[in-house]
């Protein structure tokens, strides 16, 4: 992946008033334009997400009990673990 797309995903502290759907839709815009041939979409997505998270959202990435290795598991731990 080039630094240039890196850079223009959305970026996601985990604060308060941010809507995650939204930026989870948006970081879905980005990584549609930034899929090479022969590489699954969920590979991109799973390879960028690090990249959308800044503070308590990396924080909370990072101490995650295991290694989360598939898009599904990740949306499912975003949106619903309390």
């Amino acid at each position: 992946m080039k630094s240039v797309l890196l850079q223009a995903l959305p970026k996601f502290h985990g604060m308060s008033g941010e809507d995650p759907h939204q930026h989870l839709m948006e970081f879905m815009v980005v990584c549609s334009t930034m899929k090479p041939a022969g590489v699954a979409e969920d590979v991109i997505r799973m390879k960028a997400f690090p990249f959308l998270l800044q503070d308590a959202a990396k924080i909370w990435l990072f101490s995650q009990p295991a290694p989360i290795t598939e898009w599904n598991g990740l949306k499912r731990k975003i949106f619903y673990s309390e």
